[in-house]
């Protein structure tokens, strides 16, 4: 049976210049409505965890969460899944510094753009502020980074930098670890931390 991860394969394949019937048949046979467009999957995956903690089933609700694999790619999928594609309704986070670029996209996909949370560097950023650097400090300790984090600690670069901008950096150090962080911070929230763009977003969906 299809799945929504299966409609997401479909929509990445159809950016990358494949067809677009696979991705129209799911959409109708899951019965899509809502498109969460994201820069990359830590914002995914950050999503999908707040999404769990509240309980919800965004399949089930007929939205699916997509990747995008970078910015420079909102006027594509906005396209493709918008009104002049698969005539979702799109919403997602954009940065502060793409929100213009945002704008014009989603402008030329006819999609309005109220629908989209603005963060202001990044939804790594935001859960940093929201926790404080101490409680995310004590996140990595629990998962076993203490090590590595003590390391990038010591280099040169990072010598005067606020400690919110170093944890930031780290996180983008390896392979992965924005995934793996962006489920765990939100993990850690308490529900009146989380940051106002991301529970803009949940809200509004």
């Amino acid at each position: 049976m299809a799945d929504m991860s299966a409609f997401r394969d479909a929509v990445g394949d159809w950016a990358n210049g494949g067809p677009g019937g696979p991705a129209s048949e799911l959409a109708e046979r899951l019965g899509v409505r809502t498109a969460v467009l994201l820069e990359g999957p830590s914002d995914l995956a950050a999503v999908e965890a707040l999404a769990a903690r509240r309980g919800r089933d965004l399949a089930a609700e007929g939205v699916c969460v997509v990747s995008m694999g970078g910015a420079m790619s909102i006027a594509r999928y906005a396209g493709l899944l918008g009104p002049p594609g698969l005539g979702l309704r799109l919403a997602g986070l954009c940065d502060e510094r793409e929100q213009g670029f945002y704008e014009r996209g989603l402008k030329r996909a006819r999609a309005p753009h109220r629908d989209f949370s603005v963060c202001v560097t990044d939804l790594e950023d935001e859960l940093i502020r929201a926790l404080g650097t101490e409680r995310v400090e004590e996140v990595v300790r629990a998962e076993g980074d203490l090590r590595a984090w003590q390391t990038f600690l010591g280099q040169p670069a990072q010598h005067g930098r606020p400690q919110g901008q170093k944890l930031r950096r780290f996180l983008g150090t390896k392979k992965g670890r924005k995934i793996r962080y962006g489920r765990l911070l939100v993990e850690a929230l308490r529900p009146e931390q989380v940051p106002a763009p991301l529970d803009d977003l949940l809200t509004g969906l």
